[in-house]
């Protein structure tokens, strides 16, 4: 049935196939079985809406401003708690001209590549560094515009030793960007501060901007990042770089993915910042920041919809007055992985990244498994016929052989199941 299901959804390989192409094949076999699926294979939230930006966006809808364009640097509200936002919980300072509302962080990180990558001269120099593993996604945008990438799995060198990795893969000057998410997907792995550090150091030393993606905004279970302007802060290449690009999206935080609304937040100095390249090609100034909106973003999409940046205006004000806990609502999260982690373990997997530097990986949003004598996608074709879905690492840019585990959709009666089929999978494979 496997087979079958490959086949009527055009999937050529299952053991390196897309999310979207195990989503496929999971629905399939659903539908066509009835036998629910564990599915770990789509990030997508399970978790209710946030109820104050849904009604926030009705009250600005019934104040008519759906009959007008918004504008494409954003609304003033958004804008002004987007900065609020970022002071209260990462402690860094970024005036509400530089946060850019983008439809979600995709459209985000696909203006970021344009306008980092051609603000360098020569094209040739414009290329973005993954630090991996991380969203195939980007790589798919990098696809339709052209543009060379290179990529490194960081699991090898975590530490003092991504020092020497960064100098090797930028030593060229043909690095316009790097890119990573943190905490990450899909390894959950976190980038401690000295790491950061790093990062911010050699970005610096050879001009390359830092597109951060913070999608999974203080998730870090191991920390309280819940008090507004109270340390802990959330971790961030800020802090050790004034070139750097924050993507913020209300998708995982907020329950509001179906909105499709997130935030760029430029740097001061990289807003103002005057790049003849840009002035030459877009015949207008040239500063970084307007052109990102004007010349940019808003060929991309026209900008966002209006209502839904006055629901995630709300949305940041309230949780900057501690009206709200973001950080206490998706911490479910965390109490999925752990529950579906100690399954897994007891029955032969082993977590493929399961350490930072100085301590165990979080639990929460992903995780990462692998199995004793199996590939990255013999192990996520196994798992179909267990009826769990997944995908292969290395279709993230990961080396290691193991698949992505999403505790998104994971339901109190599937766990029992979960533990029969894997309980079973232990046993067929066992040598």
């Amino acid at each position: 049935m496997v087979a079958e299901a490959t086949r009527a959804n055009h999937v050529a390989d299952l053991s390196h196939a897309t999310i979207g192409e195990t989503l496929l094949v999971a629905q399939y076999l659903e539908q066509k079985t009835g036998i629910p699926f564990i599915r770990m294979d789509q990030g997508s939230p399970g978790l209710p809406v946030n109820r104050h930006g849904v009604e926030a966006e009705k009250r600005a809808l019934d104040s008519g401003i759906g009959s007008q364009y918004p504008a494409a640097a954003g609304v003033k509200e958004l804008k002004d708690a987007a900065s609020e936002f970022v002071k209260a919980f990462i402690n860094i300072g970024i005036k509400p001209e530089g946060c850019l509302p983008t439809v979600g962080s995709v459209a985000g990180s696909f203006g970021s590549f344009i306008a980092c990558c051609q603000r360098k001269t020569f094209p040739e120099m414009g290329k973005v560094l993954f630090i991996d593993p991380g969203f195939p996604i980007q790589k798919s945008q990098l696809r339709i515009l052209g543009i060379e990438w290179k990529e490194f799995d960081i699991y090898p060198y975590r530490g003092q030793a991504l020092r020497a990795k960064l100098e090797e893969e930028m030593k060229d000057g043909d690095i316009a960007a790097v890119v990573y998410s943190n905490p990450n997907n899909p390894a959950w792995i976190s980038l401690e501060e000295e790491e950061l550090s790093i990062i911010g150091e050699i970005a610096d030393k050879h001009d390359v901007i830092v597109i951060e993606d913070l999608a999974y905004f203080a998730m870090d279970s191991r920390r309280d990042l819940s008090h507004p302007y109270e340390p802990p802060y959330v971790r961030t290449v800020a802090r050790y770089t004034d070139n750097y690009i924050l993507l913020l999206s209300a998708s995982k935080i907020f329950s509001y993915a179906g909105q499709r609304i997130a935030l760029a937040c430029v740097s001061d100095k990289l807003y103002s910042r005057h790049c003849p390249a840009l002035a030459q090609r877009y015949h207008d100034a040239g500063v970084f920041g307007p052109t990102f909106i004007a010349s940019i973003q808003y060929m991309i999409t026209s900008g966002c919809t209006a209502s839904t940046q006055y629901g995630y205006a709300e949305m940041l004000r309230l949780a900057c007055e501690g009206k709200i806990n973001f950080v206490e609502d998706t911490k479910e999260y965390a109490i999925r992985a752990r529950r579906m982690k100690d399954i897994f373990l007891r029955n032969g997997f082993a977590i493929t990244y399961p350490r930072d530097v100085t301590e165990d990986i979080a639990d929460g949003f992903f995780f990462s498994l692998s199995y004793p004598g199996l590939s990255g996608g013999e192990l996520a074709k196994e798992l179909i016929s267990y009826g769990v879905s997944s995908i292969n690492l290395d279709t993230t840019g990961s080396m290691q052989p193991g698949v992505r585990a999403c505790t998104s959709r994971m339901r109190e009666e599937l766990y029992d199941v979960l533990e029969d089929r894997m309980r079973q999978f232990k046993l067929d494979h066992q040598n």
